[in-house]
C-alpha cells in the first residue's frame, strides 16, 4: 500500500533548516499486517529511509495501528502483541547511531473493558519502559463506504460512561490518552476532554476534516465549523494537539492519483491556515508537528513534509518552533 517510492522521487527539494532537531511524535509500523483486506508494510528500514531524507529527526514515536497483534488468547490482551513487536524494533534502533531512535510507543487497549487494568499492566511489562499511554480512537461515521481508512469505533463511543471511566484511569496512572476522529466528532471530544480534566488528551491530526462523501467540495464550510470546535477544545487545558495528518486520502486534497506529488508550497498554500488557526488557539506549548506516516505518505514525501513544516513555522520565534518540533513531544511523553 505504501510502496509509491517511484511517485514521491519525481520531486526534489533540498532541505530547509537540516540541522532542526525534530522528535516526529507519530509514526506506525507494519510487517505484512492485513487491515481492510489490505496487506501492510513499513517496516524500520521503511521509516529510517524516510527520517534519514535529510531532516534532523533523531527520536520518534510509534503509534498503535493494530499491527502484530496476539493470534490467540484473551482479547482484551491481543494488543499487547503490538508492544512486543515495537519494542523490538526500539530496540535495534538504539544500536544504530546517526538513524532515528523508537524513544516510545502508544499503545491500544480498551478503555471501557472491565480488565483495562490488565491491559494496562500487560503493555507496561512488554514495553520495558517504552510505553507512555493509550490511543483507543473514536473515529465513526455513518457513510463509511466513502473513507479509505475504516473508521476504529461505534456511534457515541466518547459519551459512554465506562470508556470515560477508563480514559480517567489512565490519568491516575500517569498515561496520555491520544486519540483521532473525524470534524463532526470534535463537539463529543470536548465534552470528554472536560469530563476527565486530570487525563493528559492529545488530539491527533488536528480532528480530520474530511473532504470526501457528503463533505466532498465543501472544503470553506467544513474548516468555519472546525475553527469553532477547535476554540473550545483549546480551552481545555488537558489536551495538546499534533499537527499533521491532513495529507490522508480522507482528508480530500486530491494529491493521490496525480502525474506528480505536492511540492511543500504547495503543501503551505493549502494547509496553513489549519496549522496557524491550532497554534492560534492551543498556543506552540501546546503543538507538536506530526509526520502520520506512512499513511501520509500516501500524498506527500517526508523531506517535502518537513519542508512544508518548517515554512510553516517560520513565523514564529526560535522558542517556539523548538516547543513545535521537539520539545512539547518530549514534555508529554516524557522523554
Amino acid at each position: 500500500m505504501f510502496r509509491n517510492d517511484a511517485w514521491l522521487d519525481q520531486l526534489e527539494e533540498e532541505v530547509i533548516d537540516p540541522d532542526r532537531v525534530i522528535i516526529d511524535p507519530h509514526h506506525h509500523l507494519w510487517d505484512g499486517d492485513v487491515n481492510g483486506g489490505v496487506e501492510l508494510f513499513y517496516t524500520l528500514d521503511d521509516l529510517w529511509k524516510d527520517t534519514g531524507a535529510g531532516h534532523n529527526v533523531t527520536h520518534t514515536i510509534f503509534m498503535e495501528c493494530r499491527s502484530s497483534y496476539l493470534a490467540d488468547g484473551p482479547e482484551h490482551l491481543r494488543p499487547v502483541g503490538e508492544t512486543v513487536f515495537v519494542r523490538q524494533c526500539a530496540l535495534k534502533s538504539k544500536q544504530e547511531t546517526g538513524r532515528a531512535t523508537i524513544a516510545a510507543l502508544i499503545a491500544h487497549a480498551d478503555c471501557s473493558h472491565a480488565k483495562l487494568d490488565e491491559t494496562l499492566d500487560a503493555h507496561e511489562a512488554a514495553g520495558e519502559g517504552l510505553f507512555r499511554g493509550i490511543r483507543h480512537a473514536g473515529s465513526w461515521d455513518p457513510e463509511p463506504e466513502f473513507l479509505m481508512i475504516p473508521p476504529a469505533a461505534h456511534e457515541g463511543l466518547y459519551a459512554q460512561q465506562d470508556f470515560r471511566k477508563g480514559v480517567q484511569r489512565l490519568g491516575a496512572r500517569g498515561l496520555t490518552y491520544d486519540t483521532w476522529h473525524y470534524h463532526h466528532q470534535n463537539r463529543d471530544f470536548y465534552e470528554l476532554a472536560k469530563a476527565v480534566p486530570d487525563t493528559q488528551m492529545v488530539l491527533d491530526h488536528f480532528g480530520t476534516p474530511l473532504g470526501v462523501g457528503r463533505f466532498a467540495e465543501k472544503r470553506g464550510e467544513v474548516f468555519s465549523a472546525w475553527k469553532d470546535d477547535v476554540a473550545k477544545i483549546a480551552k481545555c487545558e488537558n489536551v495538546v494537539a499534533k499537527l499533521g495528518g491532513l495529507a490522508m486520502p480522507d482528508n480530500g486534497m486530491g494529491w493521490i492519483g496525480r502525474a506528480k506529488p505536492p511540492t511543500s508550497d504547495e503543501f503551505v498554500e493549502v494547509q496553513s491556515d489549519y496549522y496557524h488557526h491550532m497554534i492560534d488557539c492551543f498556543g506552540p506549548e501546546r503543538c507538536m508537528f506530526e509526520s502520520n506516516f506512512p499513511v501520509d505518505r500516501l500524498s506527500i514525501s517526508y523531506r517535502v513534509l518537513w519542508n512544508g513544516l518548517k515554512k510553516i513555522a517560520a513565523r514564529y520565534s526560535e522558542d517556539e518552533q523548538e516547543k513545535m518540533f521537539s520539545g512539547v513531544a518530549k514534555k508529554i511523553y516524557s522523554l
